[in-house]
Formats: structure tokens, sequence, C-alpha cells
């Protein structure tokens, strides 16, 4: 499949779609471009995110445990200008009070009702918890559209999740701009990328990924936001994908 862009010139071409103009000149042609084919999974771990619905939506940072910087995670990993990114898994790994540990994953295919503002993407996490209180290990409940929780922590995910490779995102790594071989390896895979919030990656979570041998990338010199580290990363993605020099 190829995906193309296109703007306004003085001889467009009529399609079939009356509305629709368009420009043999200015078709740009992305070969390798496999739109929604490849999905990108992402994981963030929440130390302190609460994992039960006992929060206040008026005071996400401070009543559950810092669960807005996951919410701004999930804008970061799905929402583009006028739409969403169908090609991304993301999965957050609750370990807060309540009835840790959770993994909350939101599937960019099936995702409705999401919106930019961080209260409202609470409102849907809040939800998912409400949903999974009670739940057994391995047990799994379907959410809002596109969101399911289960009970699990970062070791049953990639247990359970067949990833090849694991990717853990740290500044102290191999730069991803050097790595585009490599990346193009890896997403004809089921890659998986781990980070942490603004607590990081505990020492023992570190073992574990060194112990599967997950590979380290850096997305540049400096220790940046999860949020941010998301979009930098999909950033990076889209220009090996799309063949965008």
């Amino acid at each position: 499949m190829i995906g193309f862009s296109y703007s306004e010139t003085t001889s467009p071409l009529l399609l079939s779609v009356p509305w629709l103009y368009i420009s043999l000149k200015s078709i740009k042609i992305y070969p390798g471009y496999r739109r929604y084919e490849i999905m990108k999974h992402i994981a963030v771990i929440g130390n302190r995110a609460v994992t039960s619905p006992d929060f206040s939506l008026n005071d996400l940072p401070g009543s559950a445990g810092r669960i807005d910087i996951l919410c701004r995670c999930v804008n970061s990993a799905f929402l583009l200008s006028h739409g969403i990114r169908k090609d991304v898994i993301l999965y957050l790994i609750l370990r807060g009070a309540g009835d840790p540990p959770k993994i909350i994953t939101l599937d960019g295919r099936y995702l409705k009702h999401l919106n930019p503002d961080e209260r409202s993407t609470g409102a849907l996490l809040k939800i998912a918890l409400k949903k999974g209180l009670g739940l057994k290990d391995g047990e799994m409940q379907r959410s809002t559209p596109g969101i399911t929780v289960r009970r699990g922590d970062l070791r049953d995910l990639i247990k359970d999740g067949n990833f090849d490779p694991v990717i853990y995102l740290h500044e102290a790594s191999g730069d991803i701009r050097k790595m585009r071989e490599a990346i193009k390896e890896w997403l004809e895979k089921t890659p998986l990328f781990v980070l942490g919030d603004h607590i990081g990656v505990s020492r023992e979570d570190e073992e574990f990924l060194d112990e599967l041998d997950a590979i380290r990338v850096s997305l540049g010199p400096r220790s940046l936001h999860a949020d941010h580290c998301i979009t930098i990363l999909l950033n990076e993605i889209d220009r090996i994908e799309l063949d965008y020099a």
C-alpha cells in the first residue's frame, strides 16, 4: 500500500468525487508506507497512578497519584490534528494505591470518545478502573470502546504479548536517529516500547528488561516528559515509514 499527499495547483484533475480535486503533478509517493497495518505498542509505567476509581477529576495530580501524566501520554499517543492514530496500542501500567497492579489498554483502531483535555481522558481511565474492580489475575474487562482493563504488571504484559523486540527508552543509550535501518526491521515484527513516568523505570524493572535483552534507545541527550517522549518516538517512526528525509 502507498500513501500520498496533495496540494492545490492551477490545473486540477477532477476525480469521481465531485468536490475532490487533485493534481498529478503534486502527488508525492511514499514507498513502503502501510497505514494502520503495523501496530506500534507502547507501555508506560505509572509508578504511583491509583488503581481504583476513587479519585477526583478536578485534582488528577494530587488525588490520583499523578495519573495526569498518563492522561497526557494517552493524548500524545493517539491525537493528531483532526484525527486519531489507528496504528497505536498503548498500555498503561498502574501500580498505585487501591487495587494494584492494573493494565489499562487503549487500542487506536477502536478508540472513541477521546478528547484533547486531560479531564475527559481521566474520566475514561476512571471508568476503566471501576470496571476493573475485583479482577483476578489474568482476568480482563472491557470498558468504553477501544479500552480494556486487566489485573497485571509489566512482566505479565510482556509474557502474554509475544513482543519482539522489547525497546527500553532511556536517554543514556544509542541515538534513535542512528538506528533507522534497525527500526525498519523492528516494525516488521511486534515491537514494544517501554518508558516510565516522572519517577522513571525502577531498578527491578530494568533488571527484568535486561534479562529479556531489551534494546535501549535514546530519543535525545536530555530527560524528557513521558508524553513528549511518545510524541518524538512516533514522529521518528512516521519519518521512517513515510521515507521522510
